[in-house]
């Protein structure tokens, strides 16, 4: 059989693999046909350098909190290149770990060629990070993470936190971490209204490895978002870009300008992000196999910088579209850094429980303190007017009000 045809073959059989999954790994398994001949691997993706550190990443990250997320949906991806792992201590209720270590003790000597993120949420301060550590090698199987995460940081959920990328504490905790041999990076994902913030503060600090953060392409060359990113690219801190295709649900498949590029409209979006040197990777929520051809196929085929013009072409399609999260403008940004009212963050869980069918967003939300939920004496209208994707606020919160009240 010809690399094509079992590509094909491979491909058609994986595309099932939602429907069994859905229904448990036992049934999956006990319905496998033995006589099916293994899946053509593909080379790894291309890979970027992860700041500083030196080390190589795959330019696409597999997110770790979509149900398929499981031993047999990793397997496909390590067949179609992906070396790139994400996962943290609450994803799908806490499986999302073990599942990552149940492909690994199927797959041992997958282990040295394989980057691994794992995150948790040390409330009490970065020493809680050093008795986490154990707990998230435990859960996965393995003997140390590639990176380890303070997960979401921001100062509705760690008070005082925007201190902690230039504090002493964090970085005594960042070397024992490293010096242990359990983590070899150390750093904090961050999607909050203040991550320009939060990057700066890593930049200054100088010891941060790498950072997640919420990414949009469509920024404003020297807003405080941009400013921050230099600063740690400046700094050698790598930067891992999240949330990148949140708003591109209602975009067309297709445009003539870039199937002359040979691109369907979602590699473009992901073409513009790795236009910005300073992102190493991208970690996307990747939910069936046709997104995953997809995503890696763009890994594969980028070459230079999207034009600017193509970039503008873009966001006019995400305006165009229905969003429940701005993908970060300076107005929102500023509004959240001075409200208690975490509109973001609410905003943030209707996209799980709509886009991902995440019930749990409904207990994060009640877990929110009342001054963060009560909007009576916001102007959402005028919010929502202010905002540069005009994210429609009142009708997110009416949204949220039904689905988590």
């Amino acid at each position: 059989m010809d690399t094509s045809t079992s590509r094909r073959h491979f491909l058609k059989t994986a595309l099932t693999l939602p429907a069994a999954l859905a229904v448990g790994p036992a049934v999956l398994a006990a319905s496998a046909d033995t006589s099916t001949p293994p899946a053509a691997v593909t080379p790894p993706l291309p890979t970027r350098t992860l700041g500083r550190s030196g080390r190589n990443v795959s330019m696409i990250s597999l997110g770790g909190m979509m149900n398929a997320y499981s031993p047999e949906y990793l397997d496909i991806a390590w067949s179609m290149g992906i070396r790139y792992f994400d996962t943290a201590h609450s994803y799908i209720n806490g499986q999302s770990e073990h599942r990552l270590g149940a492909w690994l003790a199927k797959y041992p000597e997958r282990r040295k060629e394989v980057f691994i993120v794992s995150k948790d949420t040390p409330r009490g301060g970065p020493q809680q990070m050093l008795q986490m550590i154990d707990t998230r090698l435990a859960a996965i199987g393995t003997d140390h993470l590639d990176l380890f995460f303070i997960h979401g940081i921001s100062p509705r959920d760690y008070p005082d936190s925007l201190a902690w990328p230039k504090s002493d504490d964090f970085k005594r905790v960042a070397d024992q971490l490293k010096s242990s041999g359990k983590a070899t990076l150390v750093g904090f994902s961050c999607h909050d209204d203040m991550r320009a913030d939060y990057l700066m503060a890593a930049a200054q600090g100088g010891f941060v490895d790498a950072i997640m953060v919420k990414y949009t392409p469509f920024f404003t060359k020297g807003d405080p978002f941009d400013q921050a990113m230099d600063a740690c690219h400046k700094a050698g801190i790598g930067i891992i870009a999240m949330k990148t295709m949140r708003n591109s649900k209602d975009v067309p498949v297709r445009l003539p300008e870039f199937d002359k590029m040979g691109l369907e409209v979602h590699q473009a979006l992901l073409h513009a992000v790795w236009s910005d040197e300073r992102v190493s990777a991208i970690c996307n929520m990747i939910d069936n196999v046709n997104q995953m051809e997809s995503s890696t196929g763009a890994a594969r085929s980028y070459k230079q910088p999207l034009h600017a013009s193509h970039v503008e072409t873009l966001r006019r399609l995400v305006l165009a579209g229905r969003r429940t999260m701005c993908p970060g403008c300076p107005a929102c940004d500023t509004f959240g850094a001075v409200a208690p009212f975490a509109f973001q963050d609410i905003a943030r869980f209707v996209t799980y429980y709509e886009q991902d069918g995440n019930q749990a967003a409904r207990e994060t939300f009640q877990t929110l303190p009342p001054a963060y939920r009560d909007f009576s004496s916001v102007d959402l209208a005028a919010l929502r007017d202010r905002c540069a994707f005009r994210t429609d606020y009142p009708e997110i919160m009416t949204r949220a009000q039904r689905y988590f009240a």
